[in-house]
């Protein structure tokens, strides 16, 4: 119990801290990368007119802004996320869109108290790796679920298999300080990569009907020529960010010229990508 309390602190501390406010003020530029996904994840789910959507690791609010235009204004989503500067941008996005049937809350979907037995639809786009205790978790989750109501979650399989995002950090590991590796039941990026770690979670919190489907697709970083950008965006978005701050500015200019030139080798007609690895996994409730 206190260790997973301690991640679960430190979880929130990362995600509320300087180095995750790319994700916040910089949103735009990873909902390009992630259109391919998105685009799998909405379909798998047809969100339905009139629905009520409960949309975990919300972020900025795209995924939330997604789903509302989908379930139209007779339908409701509801978007929690952690992270204080995302759900805040997310609110200013919701209200230009004029989507009155969104909304996002500065809240850990882990403990808070959702409506009971609310919500058609569970959606997340890589929002769910991070529990202490996803089994805890999701469990409490459930309890905001109708009866049978559908389950989509998009998660990232092994870092083996995913050369985005884990080709990139491997190339520069040699000029950083060890970078501690999460153990398998441990929060992560790839925690859920396990198809049977997630059934047992899933079934651990009362959801059925569980199955996984491979997503592979190419993440698009930068346009073609674009190595230095691509660069750009691996500093401010992942591991690297908790790192480098705290480099010498020398060992830092060593990093992006060194991811630079790792990119130029990636760089095609497409523009600069690396093939990711997810898993869809869908449920019911």
């Amino acid at each position: 119990m206190a260790e997973a309390g301690s991640a679960k602190a430190a979880q929130a501390e990362f995600w509320n801290s300087p180095a995750a406010r790319g994700w916040a003020d910089q949103h735009a530029r990873m909902d390009r990368a992630l259109v391919p996904l998105l685009e799998a994840l909405l379909q798998a789910a047809t969100p339905q007119l009139g629905e009520r959507v409960l949309d975990i690791g919300c972020g900025s609010g795209t995924t939330t802004l997604e789903l509302a235009a989908r379930v139209g204004p007779s339908g409701h989503v509801l978007g929690a996320d952690i992270a204080e500067t995302s759900v805040a941008r997310a609110r200013e996005r919701i209200a230009d869109s004029g989507l009155r049937q969104a909304e996002v809350i500065a809240a850990d979907a882990a403990a808070h108290a959702f409506p009971a037995a609310s919500f058609d639809l569970l959606f997340s786009r890589l929002g769910v790796m991070f529990f202490a205790d996803p089994t805890a978790a999701f469990a409490n989750i459930r309890r905001a679920m109708k009866a049978s109501a559908r389950v989509v979650l998009g998660v990232i399989r092994a870092a083996s298999e995913n050369v985005w995002p884990a080709g990139p950090t491997s190339a520069v590991r040699h000029l950083l300080p060890p970078i501690p590796t999460p153990g398998p039941e441990e929060p992560g990026p790839f925690s859920w990569a396990d198809p049977a770690r997630v059934r047992r979670i899933l079934e651990g919190a009362g959801f059925r009907e569980i199955f996984l489907t491979p997503l592979d697709w190419p993440v698009r970083l930068a346009p073609p020529g674009g190595a230095a950008e691509a660069a750009d965006f691996m500093l401010v978005f992942g591991p690297l960010t908790r790192i480098m701050p705290s480099l010498p500015a020398a060992q830092q200019a060593a990093v992006r010229s060194t991811l630079e030139t790792y990119f130029k080798d990636h760089d095609g007609p497409e523009g600069v990508t690396l093939s990711a690895a997810n898993w869809i996994v869908q449920a019911r409730a």
